[in-house]
């Protein structure tokens, strides 16, 4: 299965029963990462990345061809400054769109989109990616 497989599989799905316990097992085999919104606060990952982060009002995720980065220590960690520089970036957009919808995502690594259904209108643009694509050789320099 690649990443525009699932997103197809994924597309039509209704809110908060985005993707099943089938095809979750079936992206973590295949490297690949399901990114949603979730309620008003919630940036969600599923498959080779099983995560959440707060996203109230939007945020950015940063990421290696290992996952999600973690900050694990102050907001001025020089450590977690270093790697967000090397990571490629995904940004949870909250209402700020023109589909009408709750979140949308925007970010460089190469994905597909699926949408989520809320009461027959787009309540998220979900993404759905191959983890092996967050190799930085892959990117043109400057582009992350």
């Amino acid at each position: 299965m690649n990443a525009k497989e699932l997103a197809a599989l994924l597309n039509g799905c209704k809110y908060l029963d985005e993707v099943s316990k089938e095809l979750e097992a079936q992206a973590k085999e295949n490297r690949l990462v399901i990114v949603f919104g979730c309620s008003d606060d919630l940036m969600e990952f599923r498959g080779a990345i099983y995560d959440e982060l707060d996203a109230y009002d939007g945020t950015t995720a940063y990421l290696d061809s290992n996952g999600l980065l973690e900050n694990k220590c102050s907001d001025d960690c020089p450590y977690f400054a270093e790697k967000k520089d090397n990571a490629v970036s995904i940004e949870a957009k909250w209402c700020s769109n023109d589909i009408g919808a709750s979140w949308t995502f925007e970010t460089s690594i190469p994905h597909e989109t699926f949408d989520v259904i809320e009461d027959g209108e787009i309540y998220c643009r979900g993404i759905v990616f191959s983890l092996d694509s967050v190799l930085h050789d892959e990117y043109p320099e400057g582009v992350k």
